[in-house]
């Protein structure tokens, strides 16, 4: 098993190597897709900002680098990472991942969401790097310009799109995980990141919320309807999820709390209980407010 690790660490630090000769900042994970380093932080007293300031490895996504040197310094002191992170964000490339996880069983297309969208606002993806990933999913890279900062996002587009922007990244292809392996959609090796249409880029940038006046709401009115309709229309597998990207449309638009209640009583109706789906919605509201 020692000599299995040996060479699958030395297998993710060849992949990431490679990755970082095409400029793309890169760091070790492990078998969990979790960053491979403890965080020389550990058990002082949260929370704690630092993100690299301090001069050692261990702060995640902040340790990616493109220098060789450096990227095997990072793997030689985390012996049993099995594969490697691409930074989102950062220069030259600017990546931004689009996840679609796949989950027909439950109902949730998200490439068919994803043509939906295009089909909507009048934009297609271009040819560009797809990472399949072991669970059926993939990933798009596109590249973003260097005046637009996009944020993570979880099912904000769609049920079952992630967006990995900046402060997030990408599972490298070669890498091994839990679940298997991460590689190159055939056909796909030799592209570069192919840029974010702009349409989709809008759509990946939504502008910054208002503040609220004191003692005034936004109503809801239809767009509310069609959420709650939205929530409604869920089939077992699909509640929480469709709860929380209604939940997150809501807030985004200033009508999270005059909604709140209606959403519950929604998702109560599909099955989820009272605490579930209260639970699902304040976790869209910390969301939603962070990124504000």
């Amino acid at each position: 098993m020692a000599t299995i690790d040996r060479q699958t660490a030395t297998l993710a630090l060849a992949h990431a190597l490679a990755a970082a000769g095409r400029g793309l900042p890169v760091f070790p994970l492990s078998a969990t897709k979790l960053p491979a380093l403890r965080s020389p932080h550990h058990g002082e007293q949260s929370p704690v900002h630092c993100r690299g300031e301090c001069g050692l490895p261990g702060h995640g996504v902040h340790d990616a680098t493109t220098d060789p040197a450096a990227v095997r310094a990072l793997f030689a002191a985390a012996p049993r990472a099995t594969g490697y992170g691409i930074a989102c964000g950062r220069a030259p490339h600017r990546l931004v991942g689009i996840d679609l996880d796949i989950d027909t069983a439950h109902g949730n297309d998200s490439v068919g969401a994803l043509q939906q969208l295009a089909l909507q606002h009048l934009f297609t993806i271009p040819p560009t790097v797809t990472v399949l990933t072991p669970s059926g999913g993939r990933h798009l890279w596109l590249t973003g310009p260097a005046d637009t900062t996009v944020p993570n996002s979880a099912g904000r587009l769609a049920p079952g799109i992630d967006v990995r922007g900046s402060g997030g990244y990408l599972v490298g292809p070669g890498s091994i995980t839990a679940h298997g392996r991460y590689r190159l959609a055939p056909g796909t090796a030799h592209l570069p990141p192919a840029p974010c249409p702009r349409a989709l880029l809008r759509l990946l940038t939504p502008p910054l919320r208002e503040p609220p006046t004191p003692g005034k709401e936004t109503a809801p009115g239809r767009r509310g309807e069609g959420l709650i309709q939205f929530v409604l229309a869920a089939h077992e597998g699909q509640r929480n999820t469709r709860l929380f990207w209604a939940a997150c449309r809501a807030y985004e638009h200033g009508f999270g709390d005059t909604l709140a209640d209606a959403l519950t009583a929604a998702a109560v109706r599909t099955g989820l209980t009272e605490q579930e789906a209260r639970a699902a919605i304040a976790s869209a509201e910390r969301l939603t407010r962070g990124r504000g």
